[in-house]
């Protein structure tokens, strides 16, 4: 099955207050989108080492 989307926006954060933060970000994102898009996807990645955790939401979306 093949998804359709046209748009794809990139949430990161390494530092954990930025992590903290990362969910008022994307409900601020979308919130500002409003109706004139539809989530179609997402998708959650986690990478570290000896120093840093990142953390990765990236969200496929569909313009209205």
């Amino acid at each position: 099955m093949s998804v359709s989307y046209s748009g794809v926006k990139v949430f990161s954060a390494t530092k954990a207050r930025e992590r903290e933060m990362l969910g008022e970000r994307i409900t601020g994102w979308l919130a500002d989108a409003g109706d004139s898009i539809e989530l179609v996807d997402t998708k959650v990645t986690q990478s570290s080492d000896r120093e840093f955790h990142c953390l990765t939401i990236t969200i496929f979306y569909e313009h209205r």
